[in-house]
């Protein structure tokens, strides 16, 4: 009879630890590969798209050789932002670290959205000069719709952040307008 109950007991905590590492799992598991970062930088695409009547150009442009330059580097921020302009505190705060970055040569660290993985060929020249698309229809968190810029959601698996560019958005996008979407296409 004793032999019985403490049979029973070790059931009892093996069926309890089974169900906290689950609902452990469940809860934790998805914050240990997705997270949420704040950008470096408070960044308004609206203050700067409407606000300042700038283009998506006038910071990320292409170069010479057809190429797209990115993220525009700290430089080029400064040509506009070499003092305060106005008395935000996002100004305030972007002054001091562009004047520490600028002492140690150093660029913003961007935390990027739209990262594709590396066996991914993504042309921008292709698909805004040649197709006419707007920035915004692929990068609608970024678009110019918004106060600040939006958190940075990162997937510790892959290193970027799905929900913004997938293969299946593009796939649509592709299908959408009558364009192939054999492998080769984006694919290297």
């Amino acid at each position: 009879m004793e032999k019985e109950g403490k049979a029973k007991g070790k059931w009892l905590f093996f069926w309890i630890g089974v169900i906290a590492s689950l609902l452990l799992g469940w809860a934790a598991f998805p914050k240990l590969i997705y997270f949420k970062k704040d950008q470096p930088v408070r960044f308004s695409h609206l203050k700067h798209g409407e606000e300042a009547s700038l283009t998506c150009e006038d910071c990320h442009s292409f170069r010479g050789d057809g190429s797209f330059s990115g993220i525009p580097d700290l430089a080029k921020c400064l040509e506009c932002h070499e003092s305060a302009i106005g008395s935000s505190k996002a100004e305030a705060d972007f002054i001091k670290l562009a004047e520490k970055l600028k002492k140690e040569n150093k660029n913003i660290p961007w935390l990027i959205y739209s990262k594709q993985p590396d066996n991914v060929f993504f042309s921008h020249a292709a698909h805004i000069k040649m197709a006419k698309l707007e920035c915004s229809a692929c990068h609608k968190s970024v678009g110019g719709r918004t106060e600040k810029n939006p958190p940075y959601r990162f997937k510790w698996i892959s290193g970027y952040a799905p929900e913004v560019m997938s293969m299946k958005t593009c796939e649509t996008c592709h299908e959408k307008k009558g364009i192939s979407n054999a492998c080769f296409v984006c694919h290297k």
